[in-house]
């Protein structure tokens, strides 16, 4: 039986009842660290109480307070030294399971003597070290600056269930040295890198950051911020805020990028999420059978994923109101929709998703709103959050609250790949304010967003009629039929509870430009 686990940035040396966090042995007791050394053991596997209780306590009769306290322990530390509390899971009445990094069994001693740490072994979900930004202003009193830029960032990218980062005390060893970003990664069991810089000259602020793969060295986020420093801790909070909001969809498609090289017979459910997750995100009918193959899949797998519950009722809600509004389509909407609320209480993304299919089919935009404000306390800087938002509150009636989300969502993901729905909410809530060439040019932006889309033409033909442009509003309108043969636009009202002066607005429009009621 092994006695040395590697898990993320720690070694645990079970015969010596000692936990290294990389070198250093941490001050865990060797009761926490018995526990922990059989539930890593385990991996993934549920482990009962007995059995626990027997690993730190042998043939000792004890009260299971002592294990939960013990637990607690564990959980502290992990938490402080990793960010990694969620990495035993409670279940309840039965015992504890290990969902952490992956594990390896290590027969090699730990190093102290100051040598280089050992690889870690990279977890199995996407993980991420934030290294201390470089202070350039030629002034150490601006560190302050730059560090809590960084603390931002951290707890930022921390509130997204699906990646693992690593703690500030790990990461801000490495300030002040000189870095080799793939042995960071090494280093500290991370597939990406986040290093950036901080210069103050006069009234202004500049801060560049980037994202790079540390197993390949290629970039995948990049970006810089030109500020007044007026307010400073505002100016912080601001560019913590953009920079997460960029971040999260751009290390999104870098692993589904890297999940799409993988072999398709070798796929666990949260790669069939990814694989799945582009054609979702398209917003067109067939692509969502696509993907909807995958995700019945995922859900085989993990019946509690709320992500793959969640992104089924996306597809689901397409599959309704773009391929005949069937009653069995939205009624699934539904389904998958509590199931990733009742799953997801700690997911933005799942929340998201579930909030829109219930706002859009199940027609109850209080759930919605609750479940996407649920989101938006856990992560705020959720850019699909206040996009799918919009759309709601745009079909709701509430114009300007819907166009302040989705400029707010574009603010944070300027090329999201469900921009066009954010332009949609833009072009139906200037319609419905009378602001015609404003909804059209939101209109067109939707159409460029996502040519293939019939709805974008929907709300460009409504703008165009409405300015007296009748032979381009009719041009729109044909598009629309030709995408979209059976679209009616009083039966696509009724399938979304489209608010009456919307619908009036839009219905008045929609007729004059040609198309079917």
């Amino acid at each position: 039986m092994p006695t040395r686990f590697a898990f993320g940035p720690f070694r645990l040396d079970a015969d010596a009842g000692i936990l290294f966090h990389g070198v250093e042995p941490t001050p865990l007791g060797k009761r926490a660290v018995a526990l922990l050394a059989r539930l890593v053991e385990k991996a993934g596997a549920p482990v009962q109480k007995e059995a626990l209780i027997e690993a730190a306590w042998s043939r000792q009769a004890i009260e299971d307070s002592n294990l939960t306290v013990q637990i607690a322990a564990a959980r502290r530390l992990l938490e402080d030294l990793a960010g990694g509390a969620c990495w035993i899971e409670t279940l309840p009445r039965r015992g504890y399971r290990y969902i952490g990094p992956a594990v390896t069994a290590d027969s090699r001693e730990p190093r102290v003597d100051g040598a280089e740490p050992a690889t870690l072994t990279l977890p199995d979900k996407p993980s991420v070290a934030v290294l201390p930004f470089s202070n350039l202003s030629g002034d150490p009193e601006q560190d302050y600056f730059a560090d809590g830029m960084v603390d931002d960032i951290i707890t930022g990218l921390a509130r997204i269930n699906w990646l693992l980062v690593i703690a500030r005390n790990s990461t801000f060893a490495y300030k002040g040295r000189a870095l080799d970003v793939k042995q960071v990664g090494r280093e500290l069991g991370v597939r990406y890198v986040l290093e950036g810089s901080v210069r103050r000259v006069g009234g202004h602020v500049h801060v560049t950051g980037q994202m790079i793969d540390a197993s390949t060295g290629a970039h995948v986020w990049a970006e810089r911020y030109d500020r007044s420093s007026d307010d400073i801790f505002s100016l912080q909070d601001e560019i913590a805020i953009s920079a997460v909001g960029a971040i999260a969809p751009s290390l999104r498609r870098a692993e589904i990028d890297r999940v799409r090289r993988r072999r398709p017979d070798n796929l666990d459910a949260y790669d069939l999420v990814l694989r799945a997750q582009l054609d979702v995100d398209s917003g067109m009918p067939e692509r969502a059978m696509r993907a909807l193959v995958l995700l019945e899949r995922a859900i085989e797998l993990d019946p509690a994923y709320a992500l793959a519950h969640g992104n089924a009722a996306m597809c689901h809600h397409c599959l309704f109101l773009r391929r005949g509004l069937e009653e069995a389509h939205r009624a699934a909407s539904i389904r998958h929709a509590r199931s990733a609320i009742l799953h997801g209480q700690d997911d933005a993304s799942a929340l998201t998703l579930a909030g829109f299919s219930l706002g859009m089919d199940g027609h109850d935009r209080s759930a919605a709103l609750t479940a996407m404000e649920a989101a938006l306390a856990i992560s705020p800087s959720s850019a699909l959050t206040y996009i799918l938002g919009s759309v709601v509150l745009g079909w709701s009636g509430e114009a300007e609250r819907a166009i302040e989300w989705s400029e707010r969502g574009m603010r944070l993901s300027p090329f999201d790949p469900w921009a066009f729905a954010a332009f949609d909410a833009q072009a139906m809530s200037h319609l419905l304010c009378g602001r015609y060439d404003e909804a059209c040019r939101a209109a067109y932006k939707s159409v460029q967003a996502n040519p293939a889309h019939s709805i974008t033409y929907v709300q460009l033909a409504a703008a165009l009629a409405k300015l007296g442009r009748l032979e381009e509003a009719r041009a729109a309108a044909a598009r629309v039929l030709e995408l979209h043969p059976t679209f009616r636009y009083g039966r696509q009202f009724a399938g979304v509870n489209c608010a009456q002066a919307l619908a009036e607005c839009l219905g008045d429009a929609l007729h004059a430009a040609g198309l079917p009621e």
